[in-house]
């Protein structure tokens, strides 16, 4: 993955309000959640929410599909993955000697 990529996605989640549709977005799995859902449950003006979406997904963070009248904000868990597993693999990476931390363990 490029540096380019995972700086726009860090940016694109470092926003308190597109952080909370993310999280909604990504509880709810595969079959995503309704927009008007998402408006609803951040209380927030339509064009503002889908301001944040278009963020989301020029970021590859999130995708959409239509069912109907109801539009779906779906997680793209594959980008999610690749930015974690890009900051996982740089995880010490210029450390000489000695063992990798196992992240999320601590060395007690």
């Amino acid at each position: 993955m490029e540096i380019d990529t995972v700086a726009k996605t860090l940016k694109e989640l470092g926003h308190p309000t597109r952080l909370t549709i993310y999280n909604k977005v990504i509880r709810a799995g595969f079959q995503g959640i309704a927009v008007g859902s998402l408006q609803e449950s951040l209380g927030i003006p339509g064009s503002t929410l889908s301001h944040h979406i278009a963020s989301l997904a020029s970021a590859g963070l999130i995708s959409q599909r239509r069912e109907g009248r109801t539009l779906f904000c779906v997680a793209e868990f594959t980008q999610l993955e690749s930015v974690i597993v890009f900051l996982q693999n740089e995880c010490c990476a210029d450390q000489t000697c000695g063992e990798k931390p196992v992240i999320g363990k601590t060395n007690v």
